[in-house]
């Protein structure tokens, strides 16, 4: 019962984080929805590792040096703020201009009565695991916000736990990491029949051009 509260703590912090709309989420989603279940794990191991790891090394102490390094940050918060703009703007051309592939595929389903899912979910293959691990990286490693919520954040609040609790704590909040992706990557293949139709990716990817823009431009600001 000991270990099983500070445990509990851990896990309601921890999802209070992270369950939010955020490039990360978003792109996971994005892949649910669009490629095969071994990308989608792949994915979802990114994500939940490196989670993992950032949330031990904030309660081994490594937020104190981050705070004491704010250049690192600064240039870590400039090269996300490229990749975010640079993403939301290919969002927003694929939401307003379709590719000529998705249009053959659409008028493919029509003309033979396949459902588009069946042809690549309305979007054609979806990226390959090599771009879609490096993406997942960039996303969740050129995020300053990531360092400041798990290194300093999670680590402080960790830490305050005690010596005998600290670490229980952890584990929960790493068990959040792991439910949240998981159910995420996983659960979002269900919404596959609903971008059957290539005017639900074009909305989709609408919302994700104003999430990267949003975000990359929050960046650009320091907010």
């Amino acid at each position: 019962m000991t270990a099983l509260l500070p445990a509990l703590s851990g896990l309601g912090t921890g999802l209070a984080l992270i369950v939010a709309i955020g490039v990360q989420n978003t792109y996971l989603l994005r892949l649910a929805v669009s490629t095969r279940p071994g990308v989608v794990a792949v994915a979802v191991a990114v994500c939940t590792l490196s989670d993992a790891a950032l949330i031990v090394a904030g309660v081994l102490g490594v937020g104190v040096v981050v705070e004491r390094v704010p250049v690192a940050l600064l240039v870590i918060r400039f090269v996300g703020a490229a990749f975010l703009l640079t993403y939301g703007v290919l969002a927003a051309r694929r939401a307003l201009r379709p590719s000529d592939e998705a249009i053959r595929l659409e008028d493919r389903a029509a003309d033979d009565g396949t459902p588009p899912a069946r042809l690549g979910a309305g979007r054609p293959g979806g990226p390959t695991m090599r771009a879609a691990v490096l993406t997942m990286l960039v996303f969740t490693w050129a995020n300053p916000h990531v360092y400041l919520d798990t290194l300093v954040f999670l680590g402080s609040v960790a830490n305050r736990q005690g010596v005998d609790d600290r670490w229980w704590w952890t584990v929960g909040a790493v068990a959040a990491s792991c439910l949240w992706f998981g159910a995420l990557g996983f659960g979002g293949r269900l919404l596959r029949p609903l971008f059957a139709k290539p005017v639900t990716w074009r909305v989709f990817d609408a919302l994700v051009a104003v999430v990267m823009l949003a975000f990359g431009v929050a960046l650009l600001l320091g907010a």
